[in-house]
C-alpha cells in the first residue's frame, strides 16, 4: 500500500480537488482520512468533516466519515490525547481505513503547520505513518516562488520525505514554466505537475448556495442544479439596475430585500437564476406564483442584503457530491498536468 499525506502551504491550495482528482486518475482502491476536522459538519448528532464525507460519497467508500477524524477542537484533542497516543490512534485509522486498499491518503488542515500544538500537523502524520509528502501550492506567481524556496532552505522537506509539489490553479502555465520554473528546479524542488486555473471550478449551484446560507427554498427546488456565475446587489432603483450591463448577464442571481416587488419582477422577467430574498421577508403571493410559472428559485434567507452579498462573495466554491462535471474535469486535469507514474 501506498501512504500519501497531502498538505498545503496556504489555505484554500486544493489539496481535496487534488486528492480527488488523482484517486480518480489512477484508478484504485483508495482509503481516506482527514486527522484533523476543521470543515465540520453537524447531522443527526453525528460529527463529520465536510471532505471526509464528500471522498466517501464520491467514491462509495464503507467507513463512515466521523470515523476519518480523530478529533475538531484543539482544546480537547490537547486534553484527550499526548504525542504517543495521537500516533497510537493515527495507526489504528490507517489499519481500519486502509486495510485491503492500494493507496491510503491522509488529508492535513488548512496549511503545513495546522495542528502542530495536537501533534496532527502535516510532518507529524508522516512521521507516524512513515509515509511520504505531497504539498499543494497556489497563488500569484511570485507567492508560490516565495513559499516554495522557503520550504527548500528553512523547513528542509527532503528529510520527511517529500514526494513531490504540485502547483494548482496557475494563471498561465506557459510563462510559469519559462520564467519561475527554472527557479523552483535550481532549489533541487521535486514538481509533480503544474495545474491551471479553470474558470468552471470556481463556480457553484444554486444547492449549494441555498445550503450555505441556510436558506428556505420558496419556489422551483427542482431546479438548483443549476450554476451560479454572476451575482447582482439588487440595492438600488429598478432604473438604474436595468442600465446595468451585469443585470444583463446570464446565469446571476439577483440578492435583494423580500419587500422589493418590483427588483423582484424585474429580475424574473431578465432570466435570472434565483433571487435571494433578504429581511426574512416573503414577497405577495402572485410573484411566488409567478416565480413557480418560471421555475425561478427564489430563496428566502434572513440576513439582509449586504450580509448576504458578504457571505457569498467570501463562500469557497468547494465540490459536492453532485458536482459530477466538475469532477470530471479535474480528472482530466490531473491526468493531463500530474507525473502520476510517480504516485504508482
Amino acid at each position: 500500500m501506498h501512504k500519501f499525506v497531502v498538505t498545503s502551504l496556504r489555505q484554500g491550495a486544493g489539496k481535496t480537488s487534488m486528492i480527488i482528482g488523482i484517486a480518480k486518475a489512477l484508478n484504485r482502491s483508495i482509503g481516506y482520512i482527514k486527522p484533523l476536522g476543521e470543515r465540520f459538519l453537524y447531522r443527526k448528532k453525528r460529527l463529520w468533516d465536510y471532505d471526509a464525507a464528500l471522498v466517501t460519497n464520491i467514491f462509495g467508500l464503507k467507513e463512515n466519515p466521523e470515523e476519518m477524524s480523530i478529533g475538531f477542537h484543539h482544546s480537547k484533542l490537547r486534553y484527550i490525547f499526548d504525542e504517543k497516543t495521537t500516533g497510537e490512534k493515527l495507526h489504528e485509522l490507517l489499519d481500519s481505513v486502509g486495510a485491503g486498499k492500494d493507496i491510503f491518503l491522509a488529508e492535513c488542515g488548512k496549511d503545513i503547520t495546522y495542528g502542530t500544538s495536537v501533534h496532527l500537523d502535516a510532518i507529524s502524520v508522516v512521521e507516524q505513518l512513515d509515509a511520504q509528502l505531497i504539498i499543494v501550492t497556489s497563488g500569484d506567481e511570485d507567492t508560490i516562488l516565495d513559499d516554495l524556496i522557503y520550504l527548500k532552505k528553512y523547513v528542509r522537506p527532503r528529510e520527511y520525505r517529500l514526494k513531490g509539489i504540485i502547483i494548482n490553479k496557475v494563471a498561465n502555465v506557459t510563462d510559469f514554466c519559462s520564467t519561475r520554473l527554472p527557479q523552483i528546479n535550481k532549489y533541487g524542488i521535486d514538481v509533480l505537475g503544474i495545474v491551471p486555473f479553470n474558470k468552471e471550478l470556481s463556480y457553484f449551484s444554486l444547492s449549494y448556495l441555498a445550503d450555505r446560507l441556510f436558506a428556505k427554498v420558496i419556489t422551483a427546488e427542482d431546479n438548483l442544479n443549476r450554476t451560479v456565475k454572476n451575482t447582482f446587489i439588487g440595492a438600488m432603483s429598478v432604473d438604474v439596475a436595468l442600465k446595468d450591463p451585469l443585470f444583463r448577464e446570464e446565469s446571476k442571481i439577483v440578492i435583494t430585500s423580500g419587500d422589493r416587488s418590483d427588483m423582484i419582477t424585474a429580475a424574473m422577467e431578465s432570466n435570472a437564476l434565483a433571487v435571494i430574498l433578504t429581511n426574512n421577508i416573503l414577497p405577495p403571493a402572485d410573484l411566488i406564483a409567478q416565480g413557480t410559472r418560471l421555475t425561478i428559485p427564489l430563496l428566502l434567507v434572513s440576513a439582509d442584503t449586504y450580509e448576504t452579498a458578504r457571505q457569498i462573495e467570501n463562500m469557497e466554491p468547494l465540490l459536492t457530491k453532485n458536482d459530477s462535471n466538475k469532477i470530471t474535469l479535474i480528472e482530466e486535469m490531473v491526468k493531463n498536468h500530474i507525473n502520476l507514474e510517480t504516485l504508482k
